[in-house]
């Protein structure tokens, strides 16, 4: 879904595209985290896979930025011809790079499903993962029984 031209664009514009925290390997994860939990609900594959590039694309370092989310949806809207969804599509994107850092729930199950893909690489950074944090049955599971048997099995990551 997302294109080689989309990649080469994130590569010069985001300043932790090669950071193994927050770039590159860290959306291939979400984007498979998401793509995984979209066979349990009915998310949208492709607005998921777009958040997981998108979502920290913005990033000013690698610690505590509680704005990147925000900086990640006003980027997208600058961008928006590059973005192949429909209006819709793009509302809850934006939506989800915008909400995604602030620890709460979502209602839209395509919004819930980008947030629940990220949260399920929270270990990478040290940061134990808590059930009452996601949203779909599936991740709550995987969370609980600490099995990521079922992720790694569906996709390999570069």
């Amino acid at each position: 879904m997302i294109t080689k031209d989309i990649l080469d664009f994130l590569a010069t514009e985001s300043a932790f595209y090669n950071s193994h925290v927050h770039g590159i390997h860290h959306w291939r994860t979400v984007e498979r985290n998401g793509l995984y939990l979209c066979q349990f609900n009915d998310a949208d594959p492709s607005v998921v896979s777009y958040f997981a590039y998108f979502h920290d694309c913005k990033r000013e370092n690698e610690n505590s930025d509680n704005e990147h989310g925000p900086r990640a949806a006003e980027f997208l809207k600058l961008h928006r011809s590059k973005i192949d969804l429909t209006d819709e599509q793009f509302k809850q994107l934006c939506r989800a790079c915008s909400g995604h850092t602030f620890g709460s729930l979502a209602t839209d199950i395509t919004i819930a499903t980008c947030w629940d893909a990220d949260r399920l690489d929270l270990d990478r950074v040290g940061i134990r993962r808590n059930a009452k944090y996601f949203t779909s049955k599936e991740a709550k599971r995987i969370v609980i029984e600490d099995d990521n048997k079922m992720l790694r099995d569906f996709g390999v990551i570069e």
